[in-house]
């Protein structure tokens, strides 16, 4: 006998902010699938390169990672390949266009696929994270390529001293370099009570996980964002860097409504023997 499917229900919302830099390089974006209801595909770009080569490399990210979306088919394409192409597209393109940028292009890149049963794929390159909490704790994280990240792994650094390192900025692979990005892709399976959230390093940077999960938890999606981004600003003290953040939320299915009591109808008494004339019927 065959399980019934379930279905969880979906909340998403994006937050985006310039913070003190003079332009905007992130790009956001939450992307439904225009066939298939419940499928989305979120996606955040940290762009570098100066005003025109960030904004460029990261409006490629979403351009690449639009098209190829609308070109996919839940029922029967691959997860990981669909991210995968992503990149590695995104990061052709983006050298492409360096040919004629009057500055280098890079960026980062994070993406999340959610199908509407909770199966979850993601994939990401440089410091842009991806993080699932289940009811506030932290269940996983997305490793970051830098140069800091490789000092926390090796043990030569804690991840608060991480964050004030001189040099927590430097990447060690982003989109648009000459080499290759590298390509780790995770499959998750979500429940009611998780939340996958993608995020510039112009957010992350001013939270424990600790903090993130609980403000996850309490709060839904849009006011979880603009929570985030509000205490960003404020521990930024005006040194904050562009803040661009996607949060994806799963809950249950709401309960069928109960199906209500039929009206009672109240008939009169009805004779059981009643007279007949003697003549029959008549035609």
């Amino acid at each position: 006998m065959n399980q019934a499917r379930k279905v969880l229900q979906l909340q998403a919302a994006i937050g985006t902010h310039r913070g003190d830099r003079d332009y905007q390089q992130d790009r956001v974006e939450v992307f439904a699938h225009p066939r298939v209801r419940g499928v989305v595909l979120a996606v955040v770009a940290d762009g570098m390169g100066g005003r025109s080569g960030g904004r460029m490399a990261s409006d490629q990210v979403m351009i690449t990672a639009h098209q190829l979306f609308e070109r996919y088919i839940p029922s029967k394409d691959d997860p990981e390949t669909l991210l995968r192409t992503i990149v590695q597209e995104s990061h052709a393109m983006i050298r492409l266009t360096a040919i004629s940028a009057e500055q280098e292009p890079h960026s980062t890149a994070a993406l999340a696929l959610l199908h509407d049963d909770g199966a979850c794929w993601w994939a990401h390159v440089g410091d842009t994270r991806i993080h699932q909490f289940r009811h506030g704790a932290l269940l996983r994280r997305t490793r970051d390529h830098s140069y800091v990240q490789d000092l926390v792994d090796n043990g030569d650094l804690t991840e608060l001293m991480a964050r004030n390192h001189p040099m927590s900025n430097v990447l060690t692979a982003s989109l648009g370099t000459p080499e290759d990005p590298p390509t780790a892709i995770a499959d998750v399976q979500l429940e009611p009570g998780d939340s996958v959230m993608l995020c510039s390093d112009g957010v992350w940077h001013y939270f424990p996980d600790a903090e993130i999960g609980a403000t996850l938890d309490a709060l839904d999606a849009r006011e979880a964002c603009e929570t985030l981004i509000n205490k960003a600003r404020q521990r930024a003290g005006g040194h904050g860097d562009n803040l661009s953040l996607a949060i994806l939320k799963v809950n249950a299915p709401p309960p069928p409504a109960p199906r209500p009591a039929p009206p009672t109808i109240e008939f009169p008494e009805w004779d059981t023997a009643p007279t007949r004339s003697r003549g029959g019927r008549r035609r």
